[in-house]
Parts: C-alpha cells; sequence; structure tokens
C-alpha cells in the first residue's frame, strides 16, 4: 500500500480508536506532506510528493523531535522530552527498516564505485545516488563524514 494511503488509514484508525496523541502526530505528518504538494504547485512542478520525498519528509520530522527531546531533557522538561519521543515512535511506522552500519558502509562503498569518485569535490554526487536509493533508510547526517571520510 502506497505510504500516503496508509498513513491516510492510520488517521482514520486513530479516529475510531479515540487516541489523540497518535491523530496529532499523524495530522502532523500530513500537513507536511500537504505543505510540500502546495509547494510543489506553487513552482510549477506536476504531481504529488513522490514516496521519496514523503520519506524524506518523515526523516526531518523525527530529526526535529529528536533534536527538541534533547533540549527538553537539558532544560529538565522530561515530559515534554517524553511526548517527542512518542511523536518519534509513530513517524518511524511509515518509515522502512533502517540500515545497519554495515550496511551503510556497503552503500557507501557501492555509490562511491559507482559515481566514479575519486576526490571530495564528487561528494555530491555521491551523496545523491546515496539519497535516491536509500531515501528514508539512513541518516544522511551520519553519512556525510563517511563518505568525506573516504575521499579524503
Amino acid at each position: 500500500m502506497p505510504l500516503r494511503e496508509r498513513i491516510s488509514a492510520a488517521l482514520k484508525d486513530a479516529l475510531r480508536r479515540k487516541e489523540p496523541h497518535r491523530l496529532s502526530t499523524l495530522r502532523l505528518i500530513n500537513a507536511a506532506i500537504k505543505d510540500r504538494d502546495i509547494a510543489r504547485r506553487g513552482s510549477g512542478e506536476d504531481g504529488g510528493v513522490s514516496e521519496a520525498e514523503m520519506l524524506t519528509i518523515l526523516g526531518r520530522m523525527i530529526r526535529q523531535r529528536q533534536e527538541s527531546a534533547r533540549a527538553y531533557e537539558e532544560g529538565g522538561r522530561l515530559e515534554l522530552a517524553e511526548q517527542e519521543r512518542d511523536e518519534i515512535a509513530v513517524i518511524e511506522e511509515f518509515l522502512p527498516r533502517q540500515l545497519s552500519e554495515e550496511e551503510t558502509r556497503r552503500a557507501v562503498d557501492a555509490a562511491i564505485a559507482d559515481a566514479g569518485a575519486a576526490s571530495i569535490r564528487d561528494m555530491g554526487r555521491v551523496m545523491a545516488l546515496l539519497k535516491e536509493r536509500h531515501a528514508g533508510r539512513m541518516d544522511f547526517a551520519a553519512v556525510g563524514p563517511m563518505v568525506k571520510e573516504r575521499l579524503s
């Protein structure tokens, strides 16, 4: 089932089950995707948001919540940090399984080889290949330094 349909079905289910926290998180996901749809239409691009873009949006939402949870913990607001972690759990339900560290290393090596990358100047091509092949399945903030190290 396409991701957009899975999110919509989960939203309806949360509404039926009267799960307010889950429902609010699912509405946030829907709103983020619709915002991207509107932005695409405004820039003249045809079609809706692709699955890969949706995975990118979900990954960004998780990173934002992780940062917020850390900030709340540092500020002693543990109940708010827990709420952020609950939202992360709901969002992660829609992401594919994350690659292990070893799988990530192999994917980076394959992307470097496929791009014919020889120096740090080729990092953009390697990252573009990785994003195309593994959107939503790896943390690109962590992969960037790995690619940089391999190309140095």
